[in-house]
């Protein structure tokens, strides 16, 4: 054994004092092995959560520091037979290269023996109608033989590798019985020869190999397709960054690692190159490329106070941006994280195929020798007839089918997420997503985009429009956060408190300064702009209404079009005054609409629906949202949400358009449908071929052949999940 790997890069530190790390395990093979290394970790002291991703076999840790050691892991896992390292995707990447280039080899040479042997075999079928002399029979046999032996142990290494440390570790996997089964099989074929009987089953044996190495191959050609998403966020992350440092009490551009950066420091980014952290032009014009971000193809231009974000590409001019999110915590980070959450995650479904596949593989090998013994012992059989029965049940009942069920649709989903600029929170709201018959919006932020800048800009004192910023920077409302960022504010006041759904009050010479609602300012005197959303702000006796006009998104009629003509119920919930909820409730044709909504009102609506029997969705984005959010059957949010607000929704979506909101209800109905599919299809299977495995009709090649191309099926039926489908494609392109 090696020198323990150095975690102190990879090991990330919590407030809460706990500390999280990621490590990429070599050795898995199926969905067995989930729960084998999720228990094994959840059983050292100080681990609070071990959760396994299938696709990139990611394993995250969250624990304490203060009770257990990086290195134990490492120790935990190689004790039941697995290899593990810290994250990192391009070893990750290159590992998984070198596994599937085997995974083709082994493939390569099964087929071309299977293909020998299955030729030498069908001589063999038709010389017994032939009179096929026996030294012939026996030749062929014996030809067969040194096609199928060193073929079989190439072929299934994959296989025998991982059978054989379950069984050191006296646990079963789901290559156990798979390689018993071909084990018995050559066993038996070279006993067959070497006394000259009629029957061999080399071409079993080996066809079987060809069957499932088929299927591997498929899935992890599948898995990598999916796993680039998370790979690709990766990549756009630039390596260097210029940025601004004092030498000799001279400032001067210094070129350093992205992975140095912090909130605080300050940038040159030139033309064409991309923005290695989240940050707020300082200095400069230009128009960035978001596509990558955001889905939105044409450049976006950006002046000074304007956000720009990792990842995306500089157009035009050289900007000077301040970071205000590096590292870990970077939009395209964030993002990156909900991919691979999403993968690790648990559906019910996929909780089911678990526990089911756990329990399976025992109970194979259990039937298996019940039928190969009651054959021999109760119905007549010889030894060599039940063994060759007890291989067909070993074969034919293999769990691959039902491990893979849910899995495969899942990668599949996340995959189609992650291209309609979605991104799960938790696997629960993809079935949740899929059972959807009524939505609610919130407005601002939602159905609207705040416009940049205070349109009554000109008729407020400038000391109140600054101290209005300040105030805005510790509210979490998508109106305070344009109005912070068109203000282009200072630091936040330091003792503000906010109050969800009213607004924000801080100490302010000697007084109170707020800003909110004009209920929460003590300004109903002054009237509202009906065309308008109004922000109030009192400072003592000082008393202003700021006014910000909003936009719909720029796709939202025809998406909630699409969504009235899908047969779902559309309402409208908002914070805002009624004047301005209705003109926007109008254009949109949602008659059901309320304005001046506390959180509490939004709760007891959302509540309400659902107690008349209604799957609700939430789409909404302020932290009054979050409640509401919290209470209905599925929620959506947008990815700049507050975290409270991104924390309580199923999904999070990129970009100004709506359209990922139809595409989340029309993928998750068709991945619920397919996990139902491939569900059913698994158990059907197993329910036709045990029994008639176990009758005695169905040979060892006819067995290997029903169950890889059961696991073949359920994968191929999981790839029909490209995407949302026609109807929302066509939206996308118009």
């Amino acid at each position: 054994m090696g020198a323990a790997p150095d975690f102190s890069h990879f090991v990330r530190n919590d407030e809460d004092g706990r500390s999280r790390l990621d490590l990429a395990i070599d050795g898995i093979t199926c969905a067995a092995c989930l729960p084998d290394i999720e228990t094994a970790m959840g059983r050292l002291p100080g681990v609070k959560l071990a959760r396994l991703n299938l696709t990139s076999h990611r394993l995250a840790l969250t624990y304490d520091p203060q009770q257990v050691e990086p290195a134990r892991f490492t120790g935990a896992l190689e004790a039941i037979g697995y290899r593990a390292y810290p994250f990192e995707q391009r070893q990750v990447e290159a590992d998984e290269q070198a596994r599937f280039n085997l995974l083709l080899k082994c493939l390569g040479v099964a087929v071309f023996a299977s293909m020998n042997i299955m030729l030498l075999s069908i001589s063999v079928w038709s010389g017994q109608s032939t009179s096929l002399p026996p030294e012939t029979r026996d030749f062929f046999h014996f030809v067969s033989a040194l096609i199928a032996l060193p073929a079989a142990a190439y072929a299934g290494q994959p296989f025998f590798s991982s059978a054989w440390t379950a069984i050191r570790q006296r646990r079963l996997n789901m290559d156990v019985p798979i390689t018993i089964g071909v084990t018995l099989a050559l066993a038996l074929s070279v006993y067959e020869t070497q006394h000259h009987a009629d029957h061999a089953y080399f071409d079993s044996a080996v066809m079987l190999l060809s069957f499932l190495l088929a299927g591997r191959v498929l899935d992890q050609a599948m898995r990598r397709r999916t796993r680039t998403a998370a790979g690709n966020l990766a990549a756009l992350k630039g390596e260097n960054a210029l940025r601004r440092e004092t030498k000799d009490g001279a400032d001067d551009w210094a070129l350093v690692p992205v992975a140095a950066l912090a909130a605080g420091d300050r940038l040159l980014v030139r033309a064409g190159e991309r923005v290695p952290a989240d940050g707020v032009i300082v200095e400069g014009t230009s128009a960035v490329d978001e596509s990558a971000i955001t889905g939105e193809t044409d450049p976006k231009p950006v002046r000074l106070g304007d956000h720009v974000y990792a990842g995306t590409v500089n157009g035009e001019g050289a900007l000077t941006v301040d970071v205000t999110a590096a590292g870990h915590s970077a939009l395209i980070d964030e993002a990156a994280r909900l991919i691979e959450q999403a993968g690790a995650a648990r559906s019910r479904y996929m909780q089911l195929s678990d526990r089911v596949s756990q329990f399976y593989a025992p109970a194979v090998h259990l039937t298996a020798l019940i039928t190969g013994f009651s054959w021999w012992l109760f119905f007549g059989a010889t030894a060599h007839d039940a063994l060759v029965i007890a291989i067909s049940v070993l074969i034919i009942t293999c769990p691959c089918a039902l491990a893979l069920a849910v899995p495969t649709v899942q990668a599949m989903a996340s995959g189609a997420f992650f291209r309609s600029g979605l991104f799960l929170n938790d696997a629960r709201g993809l079935e949740k997503l899929g059972e959807i018959d009524s939505v609610v919006f919130d407005k601002t932020g939602t159905l609207t985009l705040p416009q940049s800048g205070v349109a009554n800009a000109d008729d407020i004192p400038a000391d109140l429009l600054a101290l209005a910023g300040r105030l805005a920077r510790s509210s979490h409302h998508p109106l305070a956060l344009a109005l912070a960022r068109s203000l282009r504010a200072g630091a936040p006041l330091p003792d503000a408190r906010e109050t969800p759904g009213q607004g924000v009050c801080a100490s302010y010479e000697g007084g109170e300064a707020r800003l909110g609602s004009a209920a929460f300012c003590d300004a109903e005197f002054l009237p509202p702009e009906n065309e308008a959303s109004s922000i109030y702000i009192r400072a003592g006796e000082k008393v202003a209404r700021l006014s910000i006009r909003q936009t719909l998104r720029p796709d939202a009629a025809k998406i909630i079009a699409h969504l009235r003509g899908a047969g779902l119920d559309l309402h409208i919930l908002s914070g805002d005054r009624a004047e301005a909820v209705g003109p926007v409730a109008a254009k949109l044709g949602i008659a059901d609409w309320r304005g001046g909504q506390k959180p509490a009102d939004k709760i007891a609506f959302v509540e309400d629906l659902g107690a008349r029997g209604k799957r609700v969705l939430m789409v909404g984005d302020g932290l009054n949202d979050a409640p509401a959010l919290a209470a209905a059957h599925a929620s959506l949010s947008p990815i700049d949400a507050v975290h409270l607000t991104q924390g309580q929704a199923d999904a999070v979506f990129l970009g100004e358009r709506l359209l990922p909101v139809a595409a989340a209800l029309a993928i998750a109905k068709k991945a619920r449908g397919l996990m139902t599919q491939n569900l059913t299809f698994a158990i059907v299977y197993n329910a036709i071929a045990v029994p008639v495995a176990m009758a005695g009709h169905a040979s060892p090649l006819f067995a290997a052949a029903a169950m890889s191309g059961s696991s073949i099926l359920v994968t191929l039926n999981a790839l029909r999940l490209r995407g949302p489908g026609k109807s929302v494609n066509v939206l996308a392109k118009s």
